[in-house]
């Protein structure tokens, strides 16, 4: 299946604000609730929508400081990408983790209050896993584009 206009006008607004109800929708792109509760509850089984989630705002909850970390292993075996990986689903600073390709292994998110906190996290987490040779970590200054929407128009 692939999402038509409106399924996409759909997404789009849900993406917005995941609180908007069925007839809220269906007002802004001109349906009947009916119709728009079949194609979310299409869009939900054919997997367009993951899961309904709330955006906190980091700051407000004293998690001030944002951490790119690069990763290598030491090792390029099967064995030490899954005990890296296990690893990394355990840690709740760990917002994105992603194996990538070029000069190393990973490139993770990390948030935490401060320095110290990334500190902590680096020496007593991410720098004891027996698998990890590197790590280089580059702290943001100034975001200036922070979004989780696709574009889907």
């Amino acid at each position: 299946m692939q999402p038509d206009q409106t399924d996409r006008k759909i997404l789009d607004l849900l993406q917005n604000n995941a609180q908007m109800t069925i007839k809220e929708i269906a007002s802004k792109i001109n349906l009947s609730v009916t119709p728009v509760h079949e194609r979310i509850r299409k869009l939900e089984k054919e997997g367009f929508i993951d899961k309904y989630v709330c955006l906190l705002n980091r700051r407000k909850l004293g998690k001030s400081l944002v951490v790119y970390c690069n990763v290598t292993l030491d090792k390029q075996r099967k064995e030490s990408f899954e005990d890296f990986n296990q690893a990394i689903v355990q840690m709740p600073e760990v917002l994105e983790c992603s194996v990538v390709s070029g000069n190393f292994d990973y490139m993770l998110k990390v948030v935490v209050e401060d320095g110290e906190a990334y500190n902590q996290f680096y020496q007593h987490k991410l720098s004891a896993l027996s698998s990890v040779l590197h790590i280089s970590s580059y702290f943001v200054i100034s975001e200036i584009k922070y979004t989780t929407g696709i574009a889907v128009l």
